[in-house]
């Protein structure tokens, strides 16, 4: 199959499933803060990262490897997963000799140890619903990746509006809802793909690949770890000097920008296989040049629209005493963005099978926010937070961008760029700054109008390639 065709095609499959869970957040958030206080929203949020940063240490990461090593034709899938469910059942051994620790941890109002029983299964049924995912996603089975985002995104619903409705269980709900739908969903793959045939204590046909998966993945747990700190550590540090009513704010604005996640992450799992494949072959300097192209203008114009429209979004996503969390929306929007088009330079890196640069480039992010968190959270609050992230962002790309071109060089149409990241900061000064002006929106829609403007040549150029190469008939 055509590149770019398969490219298009993965893009399709992906954004069926993808798109339906990731919107699942979106849909819930109007009944989520109705039924929870700022305050409870703030602790479920730091209970849902506590043990977003703890499963790739407690598994060494071997999700990824799954996905990396599953990739690859020669090696034996059924070893693949062995190793997995192997690494997994081993590390959340260890890790509950550390519970007790762990549950004395308070920051500010919010003590860690009033949640550690759901903590723990949530590590557990996530890490091996992570484990199925990625290697059925590396096995090829793209289309069961994409029906189980249908069945985890009406699960999640269900299950959610049952515990927080008539159930009325609060944090407890809220977690207990996302534990289940990740059971039903462990289920279904080892229904469907049938992984119960690799459940077994036969001995591995490769004896090699187990060294060479902890080798590939055990770098990525410093990188996991480092990418926490740059994307949530600030909720954490807004509790610290705030307080989690603070926090349930800042969470809920950050649910606004998960509109561009919503979209790279859709491209995103389908272009780390093309990038595997091409990666090596004739033409993919070029073909990564035009697929950043489009990816990268594509997210911001999605950030442009929603810096426009954050203020009516945020209406209609939150209750009422939520809705001051729109100020903290523009900022957020940017840091998102080159979020994205990092996470495109990370391609590269996992198709080398570099992971120590990768290490090293997030270490570079990781400090810029911790550093600047500490500065910038006590005196602007948690829009200090928000300019951080941005900044951290900033940082690693620069350095990705310059480190990648060891391996392949992008042409990143950096005055394009540039402009396009000018027009997002003058949106976002003009809607803090002059709220409320009838003038400003005009001139917001002028800006969004520019941002388009500045993409439209090579979103039609791909649009233009890609059904071409649909409709073209074969030739003999």
């Amino acid at each position: 199959m055509d590149k770019y065709k398969k490219l298009a095609s993965n893009t399709l499959i992906f954004a069926i499933g993808t798109f339906s869970s990731k919107i699942l957040s979106f849909l819930l958030m109007p009944f989520v803060t109705r039924m929870m206080g700022t305050g409870d929203y703030g602790a479920a949020d730091l209970v849902q990262q506590t043990v977003n940063v703890l499963i790739p240490v407690v598994t060494l990461q071997v999700n990824s490897a799954a996905l990396r090593f599953a990739l690859d034709k020669a090696v034996d899938k059924a070893d693949v997963f062995k190793v997995g469910v192997r690494t997994t059942l081993a590390g959340f051994a260890v890790f509950l000799l550390f519970t007790y620790p762990l549950s004395m941890l308070k920051i500010n109002d919010f003590h860690l140890g009033d949640y550690i029983i759901l903590i723990v299964s949530f590590v557990l049924v996530s890490s091996f619903r992570q484990l199925c995912q990625q290697f059925v996603r590396g096995s090829g089975h793209v289309k069961l990746y994409a029906v189980d985002g249908i069945l985890a995104t009406a699960t999640t619903l269900a299950f959610t509006i049952l515990f927080l409705g008539p159930f009325k269980w609060g944090v407890t709900g809220y977690i207990v809802a996302i534990i289940a739908s990740d059971a039903c969903s462990v289920v279904f793959y080892f229904i469907t793909a049938k992984l119960y045939r690799y459940i077994n204590f036969n001995k591995l046909k490769d004896k090699s690949i187990a060294s060479q998966m902890l080798k590939y993945c055990v770098p990525l747990i410093p990188t996991i770890i480092l990418w926490w700190i740059i994307n949530v550590s600030d909720r954490y540090m807004v509790t610290y000097f705030i307080s989690s009513s603070a926090n349930g704010l800042y969470t809920a604005a950050s649910k606004i920008p998960n509109f561009v996640i919503l979209f790279s992450q859709i491209f995103i799992d389908a272009w780390q296989l093309s990038a595997v494949d091409e990666y090596d072959q004739e033409g993919g300097r070029q073909f990564f040049t035009k697929v950043f192209r489009v990816y990268s203008g594509g997210i911001f114009a999605v950030a442009s629209v929603l810096i426009l429209l954050c203020q009516f979004i945020t209406r209609i996503l939150v209750a009422k005493s939520y809705y001051e969390s729109w100020q903290f929306v523009p900022i957020l929007i940017i840091a998102t963005t080159y979020s994205c088009i990092v996470n495109f330079l990370a391609s590269i890196y996992m198709a080398e099978k570099k992971n120590v640069m990768s290490l090293l480039t997030a270490m570079s992010g990781a400090i810029t926010n911790f550093v600047l968190n500490m500065v910038f959270i006590p005196r602007l609050g948690a829009n200090g937070a928000a300019l951080a992230t941005v900044c951290a962002f900033l940082v690693v790309f620069v350095t990705r961008s310059i480190d990648t071109r060891r391996f392949i060089k992008i042409d990143f149409k950096l005055p394009v760029l540039l402009g396009e990241t000018a027009v997002l900061v003058t949106q976002s000064v003009l809607l803090l700054k002059f709220d409320g002006k009838l003038w400003v929106y005009a001139v917001e829609a002028v800006l969004v109008a520019v941002m388009l403007l500045l993409n439209l040549k090579p979103i039609k150029e791909l649009v233009n390639l890609i059904l071409a190469k649909f409709l073209k008939k074969k030739k003999n």
